[in-house]
C-alpha cells in the first residue's frame, strides 16, 4: 500500500519541484520510504508502506532497460503466477508490483486485465505512460490538468492547489498517453444457472476461501476487523482456520454497543485474539475534522460510517499493518432490507450492479482512507473479481429467499452456515454506525449548531452542492476548511439518491 503521484507533459520537470509537497500530503500512506524520478517529459513519486519484499521494494521500480519503469498504489496477488510467464525478463525485486513493468513489456494495455488485485498505478516507457486503476476501484486514483501536464495523485489533497480541477480517475479504466481513456472491465450480465442451493454453497465456499487465503499475501503481520455480522465474522473463521493466531479488532460508543456485544461472542467462538477500543461523543467531535481531511468527503452517512473505521483503524495499527474487511458482502448478495421490494431477478441484479459500481467512492473509500490514516492497509475478499463474478452469476432470486419470508443474504447465510453460531449467522444487518452506537450521535449533538434560519440560507447560496441537512453543512464547512474549491464536487464520495441511510455496513 502506497501513495502515488505522477506529472506527465511536455512541462512536467517544470513542475517536478512540487514532487516533495505532493508526497508530503500523502505521507500517512506510506512512512516507510520514499522514492522519485524525474525525467523529460516525466516526474514520478511514491510515499511506500512496506508490505511485500519490505527490504528490496523500493518505487520507482525500472525495468531491464533502465527506461520503463512502474509505481503502484496496491497489491497484485497472481504476481507469483505471473512471475512464471515472465521468465525471459531479470526481477530485480520480490515486490509484487514489478510484475506490472513488466508484462507491460510483452502485452502494453492489454497487460491490465492480466492483473488479479486491487492497484492504482502509473507506468513510463520512456517516453508514454499507461495509467489504470483496478475493476471496481478498491484503490484510489484523482486526475486534474495544468500547464499543458496531467497530473495523477492517490489522494485529492496531493492535487489540491496545484491544478485547474480534480476529477476521479473511473475504476476499470486505464488511461495510454496513446490510446486516451478506455473501460477494460465491466460486471458481468446476470446469467442463468441451474445449479442447486448445495452445489452453489460449495462453489461459494470454494471461491471465499481462496479471496481470503488471497489476502493473506504480506510479509508483515496481519489481522481482521471483526463486527461481528456475519461477513467480517466469515473473513475471521476462514482465516482461523489456518492461522493459530489471528488479531481481531472491533470499536463502540460505550459498553452496550451491539458490535461490541457480537463481536466477543464470536471471538470467544473462533479463539481470537480481540482487542476493543469504546470511545467517547468527545472523542468522535474532536476527531470529526481529521476524519473528514483524510475521507475526503462530506456526505453525512459516510462520514457517521468513518468515524468507527477510523478508531477501529487506529487501534489495530499497534499490532498489524494489514487488515481483511467485510466490505461488499451486502452489494453482491442482496444485503440491503430496500432489496425485498424488488419482485423480480432482474431488478436485483441491476441494482446490485448499480451499487457495485458506485462503491469506489462510498464504503471502499471510507475503507481505503480510514485504514491508511493510521498506516495500515485494508483488503476486502468479498470484491475478489473472481468470486464476485461467481456471485454475480447466480440467480438473484436465491439471495433473498428463506421460509415464510424473504431474507437478505439467505444464500451467503445457507451456504456457511455450519461455521458460526446461528446467532450469528442470522443476525439481521445492522447498519456499521448503527452498530457501533454512533449513528445518531452527531445529528444530535449537531442540531444546536447551525439555526433553521442559517441552514436555508446557506442551502440556498450553495444550491449546485445539494446540502440535504445541517448535519451535511457542518461537515461541508470543516471540507471547505481544508479543501480549496478547485476540487469538484463530482469526485467527491457521496450518496447520489437512492437508499443512503442503508448503507455503509462493516
Amino acid at each position: 500500500m502506497c501513495g502515488i503521484v505522477a506529472i506527465y507533459g511536455d512541462n512536467a520537470s517544470r513542475w517536478a519541484s512540487h514532487l516533495d509537497t505532493m508526497l508530503s500530503r500523502l505521507s500517512h500512506r506510506g512512512p516507510d520510504d520514499r522514492g522519485t524520478y524525474v525525467g523529460s517529459n516525466i516526474a514520478l513519486g511514491q510515499t511506500r508502506l512496506s508490505i511485500v519484499d519490505v527490504a528490496g521494494g523500493r518505487q520507482p521500480i525500472f525495468a531491464e532497460d533502465g527506461q520503463k519503469c512502474v509505481i503502484c498504489n496496491g497489491e497484485i496477488y497472481n504476481h507469483l503466477a505471473l512471475r512464471d510467464e515472465l521468465l525471459q525478463h531479470q526481477f530485480r525485486t520480490n515486490s509484487d508490483s514489478e510484475v506490472i513493468v513488466h508484462l507491460f513489456e510483452e502485452l502494453d494495455e492489454e497487460s491490465v486485465s492480466r492483473l488479479d488485485g486491487m492497484f492504482a498505478f502509473v507506468v513510463y516507457d520512456g517516453k508514454d505512460i499507461l495509467a489504470a486503476r483496478d475493476p471496481l476501484g478498491i484503490k484510489p486514483l484523482y486526475q486534474g490538468r495544468r500547464d499543458g501536464c496531467l497530473f495523477f495523485a492517490s489522494e485529492l489533497k496531493a492535487l489540491d492547489g496545484l491544478v485547474d480541477s480534480i476529477q476521479e480517475f473511473p475504476p476499470g479504466h486505464y488511461y495510454s498517453s496513446k490510446k486516451g481513456l478506455v473501460q477494460y472491465y465491466r460486471l458481468p450480465e446476470i446469467v442463468d444457472r441451474n445449479d442447486s442451493v448445495d452445489e452453489t454453497s460449495k462453489t461459494l465456499q470454494q471461491k471465499l476461501s481462496q479471496a481470503v487465503q488471497k489476502r493473506w499475501m504480506s510479509d508483515v503481520p496481519l489481522g481482521c476487523f471483526l463486527s461481528g455480522g456475519i461477513d467480517s465474522s466469515l473473513i475471521c473463521a476462514i482465516s482461523k482456520e489456518t492461522f493459530d493466531h489471528l488479531d481481531t479488532f472491533s470499536v463502540g460508543l460505550g459498553e452496550d454497543a451491539t458490535d461490541i456485544i457480537y463481536a466477543r461472542k464470536v471471538a470467544d467462538f473462533l479463539g481470537t485474539d480481540h482487542h476493543e477500543y469504546i470511545y467517547t461523543s468527545g472523542e468522535v467531535l474532536e476527531a470529526l475534522p481529521d476524519v473528514i481531511y483524510h475521507l475526503e468527503s462530506f456526505d453525512p452517512a459516510l462520514v457517521r460510517s468513518a468515524i468507527p473505521c477510523y478508531f477501529v483503524s487506529k487501534l489495530a495499527k499497534d499490532y498489524v499493518k494489514v487488515i481483511l474487511t467485510g466490505e461488499g458482502s451486502d452489494e453482491v448478495f442482496a444485503g440491503y432490507h430496500y432489496f425485498k421490494q424488488f419482485s423480480c431477478k432482474e431488478d436485483v441484479h441491476e441494482e446490485s450492479v448499480r451499487i457495485l459500481t458506485g462503491l469506489h467512492n462510498l464504503n471502499l473509500q471510507r475503507v481505503d482512507r480510514s485504514t491508511m490514516a493510521h498506516s495500515i492497509e485494508g483488503r476486502v475478499p468479498f470484491l475478489d473479481i473472481d468470486f464476485v463474478e461467481y456471485a454475480m452469476s447466480i440467480d438473484p432470486r436465491l439471495k433473498l429467499t428463506g421460509k415464510g419470508r424473504r431474507i437478505e443474504k439467505w444464500l451467503l447465510r445457507q451456504a456457511f452456515a455450519d461455521c458460526l453460531p446461528d446467532e450469528i449467522i442470522w443476525r439481521p444487518k445492522v447498519e456499521f454506525a448503527a452498530g457501533c452506537g454512533s449513528e445518531r450521535l452527531l445529528a444530535e449533538l449537531l442540531e444546536d449548531e447551525i439555526t433553521d434560519a442559517e441552514f436555508e440560507q446557506e442551502r440556498k447560496r450553495l444550491e449546485d452542492v445539494q446540502i440535504s441537512s445541517k448535519e451535511e453543512l457542518y461537515y461541508f464547512r470543516i471540507f471547505r476548511s481544508l479543501f480549496s474549491t478547485d476540487v469538484d464536487i463530482k469526485a467527491i464520495g457521496r450518496w447520489k439518491g437512492g437508499f443512503a441511510s442503508e448503507g455503509l455496513d462493516q
